[in-house]
């Protein structure tokens, strides 16, 4: 066995174990506790359950979503009981060793990058489109991270004004404290949102998928525009090979071809626009990506 990954989730916690060939050799999954406490003793015996299967300490990355303060180490979680808490640190006390902790997406982008769709690419960008807004940036194999450690919080950046005006849409808060983020118009409860402020209709993302050749047109067509914005900063930006798209909205039938044809209509001139696929790894990409980084944050140490 070579690595461990955990996908650490509101619902469950999931140890999967790697073997040479960065397959999935074993997982052991429970659900997520309520309590801190309780939190980090389950992820510490998901450790302990991958170190007794692989006969060895191995190297372990955690894939989450929320962010670890840079400076004081404290945790922002908005689905795990551990915000304000040194998560990390808590963790490799009750296990008595260091680990990797990811966020979540920028875990799927490494794991893209290296074992799914965009392999072979120099830079990929992973664009979670769910509940929330995220992604990763993925550069030579490596994440691309920087002294914030929010980089890929791309659901956070400014919802364009244009459009904001031309449609007539509410500037809300946003979940972090913010006014008018990205994330409040094209996650799934965002696209809601269109829908209510465009149609005074109350009715979810798979609704509207379904009916947007019907009476949901507008709203579709808004949110691909919305969302085209945001394809357009990231690839004015950091113009990557490939953006995958992962998340709930991205398994909605012809997003890529619409989105697509979107990004082209907001680029610059007849410049193109990013190539935008779906993400392969499915429900192995976190955790693959979460092992990888603590794989390679070992590499390093032992050079």
């Amino acid at each position: 066995m070579i690595a461990a990954g955990i996908d650490l989730g509101g619902t469950k916690i999931e140890v999967q174990l790697f073997d040479d060939d960065w397959a999935v050799a074993h997982r052991h999954r429970v659900p997520t506790p309520s309590d801190y406490d309780d939190l980090v003793a389950a992820i510490a015996d998901q450790v302990r359950w991958a170190d007794d299967i692989a006969g060895a300490a191995v190297p372990v990355g955690i894939g989450a979503a929320g962010l670890l303060h840079p400076v004081t180490g404290l945790a922002l979680t908005a689905n795990l009981p551990a915000s304000g808490k040194p998560f990390q640190q808590d963790i490799e006390a009750a296990i008595g060793r260091s680990i990797t902790y990811v966020n979540d997406c920028r875990a799927m982008a490494l794991s893209e990058a290296i074992f799914g769709v965009g392999q072979g690419q120099r830079t990929v960008v992973a664009l979670i489109l769910g509940t929330g807004i995220g992604g990763g940036i993925a550069v030579d194999g490596t994440i691309l991270q920087g002294p914030t450690m929010t980089g890929g919080e791309f659901g956070h950046t400014a919802a364009p004004a244009h459009l904001v005006a031309k449609y007539n849409l509410p500037v809300v808060t946003c979940g972090c404290g913010r006014p008018g983020c990205t994330e409040t118009y094209i996650a799934g409860p965002g696209m809601q949102r269109l829908a209510k402020a465009l149609t005074g209709k109350d009715i979810d993302p798979p609704q509207i998928a379904a009916r947007r050749h019907g009476d949901m047109m507008q709203v579709w067509s808004v949110w691909c525009e919305m969302t085209a914005e945001l394809l357009h900063t990231l690839t004015m930006t950091v113009d990557p090979d490939l953006i995958v798209l992962g998340g709930g909205l991205s398994q909605i039938d012809g997003v890529v071809d619409d989105l697509t044809a979107a990004a082209l209509r907001a680029q610059i001139g007849d410049f193109g626009a990013a190539k935008l696929v779906l993400a392969q790894g499915g429900d192995t990409s976190g955790a693959r990506g979460a092992a990888y980084a603590a794989w390679q944050a070992k590499e390093q140490q032992d050079d």
